[in-house]
């Protein structure tokens, strides 16, 4: 376990709920490893750079190589594969740290962990993940292809196409918004047998890249997280042999949607890793600029904003631990991904915001990193699910668990 983690005796509420008390306690001693391990490769590998990411939309190339290195592309990936072999709350630790060197590097690494290494170290067959998992394992990328020009939120309405041809799967449709795509090297991309089965009909590819058909879209040009890449990918007749075929025919549904409790995790540990640097942005400058003949942090109204700051980051990272535990140890953790995912972006947007209004005029220029802490914090309320979306999927599970 990551952190002493205790349940009391669970009774029954005059809704008929379960209700669980959970009691969370030091991190143990090599999760502080781990986060310190992280945070000195930040500060040295990330920080410096993070700025001339961002100005010219360079990918990292070099330094997700050091990252595989270390283990921290496959952090909750098997042993046996070649992966750490570490729980959630380790790679929202990991992910946390790298986001604060710099959000789009804390991205690809969120993705590719959450998205592509762990979706096949699950539902890989011993096959694939010998030739999907175990080379991807120390910094060859892989990618996760869901989303589409016309299906976001609504998985269901799907127009990528996968015909049954013999022994093979004839692949055709648009792929948007991947990870990495221009750099990746395989792909777990999802289509349908049949569209008129709406989610019934959603199935899973393992999809090598290159390969013949499969072209890739201009980079997207992005308001933040622009260290990572972001492409179209696109299919015309691309021949996937059926042993390439994740999981079963219908199930790839349920497959992305029992991934993306482990990406909100992600996603959650990306916005307080940016989160957190825009505070310590603001308590730095805070200290330093001088105004009415004394720094502005012995004014009150720069001491209430950073204690709004800190306390909202200090309840969210709480929430993002729990969400982290609850997906190792539970059965569906759907609820507590939600709640941390939607807590954390929000505030991460809420911090960086307030990040700019400290430094004033000097937030607004790239200059300082308050305006890219600000950029790339406001992603993290859409991809994995918009934050409307995370409300529905709480409140239908709050309703169901008080009986109704």
């Amino acid at each position: 376990m990551a952190f002493t983690l205790r349940r009391s005796s669970s009774f029954l509420s005059k809704y008929g709920q379960q209700v669980r008390f959970f009691s969370l306690h030091k991190l143990s001693e090599e999760h502080i490893l781990l986060q310190k391990m992280c945070r000195d490769f930040a500060e040295t590998e990330l920080k410096p750079i993070a700025a001339d990411l961002d100005k010219h939309k360079k990918f990292p190339i070099e330094q997700i190589q050091k990252m595989g290195d270390l283990g921290l592309m496959s952090i909750n990936v098997s042993e046996k594969y070649g992966g750490a072999g570490q729980d959630y709350l380790s790679l929202a630790l990991a992910v946390e740290e790298i986001s604060r060197g710099c959000g789009g590097t804390g991205v690809t690494v969120s993705v590719h962990n959450c998205l592509y290494a762990k979706l096949v170290d699950v539902f890989g067959t011993e096959a694939q993940k010998e030739q999907f998992l175990r080379p991807f394992t120390k910094g060859t990328i892989g990618c996760f292809a869901l989303s589409e020009p016309g299906a976001g939120s609504d998985v269901g309405a799907m127009s990528t196409t996968a015909k049954k041809d013999g022994d093979f799967y004839i692949l055709n449709g648009t792929k948007s918004w991947v990870t990495s795509g221009s750099y990746g090297k395989a792909a777990v991309i999802f289509a349908t047998v049949d569209r008129s089965l709406k989610h019934k009909g959603i199935t899973a590819f393992l999809v090598p890249i290159p390969i013949p058909g499969l072209s890739l879209g201009r980079e997207e040009d992005k308001m933040g997280i622009r260290a990572s890449s972001t492409c179209n990918i696109i299919l015309e007749d691309v021949r996937i042999p059926v042993e390439n075929l994740l999981g079963t025919v219908g199930g790839g549904f349920k497959i992305a949607m029992a991934q993306l409790d482990g990406a909100r995790v992600g996603i959650a540990a990306q916005a307080l890793g940016i989160a957190q640097a825009a505070l310590e942005c603001a308590i730095s400058y805070a200290n330093q600029r001088q105004a009415f003949g004394q720094p502005i942090i012995k004014l009150q109204a720069i001491k209430i904003k950073l204690a709004e700051m800190a306390t909202r980051l200090e309840a969210a990272r709480l929430m993002v631990w729990r969400s982290a535990v609850a997906k190792d140890t539970e059965t569906r953790s759907t609820k507590e991904s939600s709640m941390g995912k939607l807590l954390a972006s929000e505030t991460a947007t809420f911090v960086t915001h307030q990040c700019i209004q400290i430094l004033g005029g000097m937030g607004y220029v790239t200059d300082m990193p308050a305006e890219r802490h600000y950029r790339d914090a406001r992603i993290t309320e859409i991809y994995g699910g918009i934050s409307d979306i995370q409300k529905l999927v709480i409140g239908d599970l709050v309703n169901k668990e008080y009986g109704y």
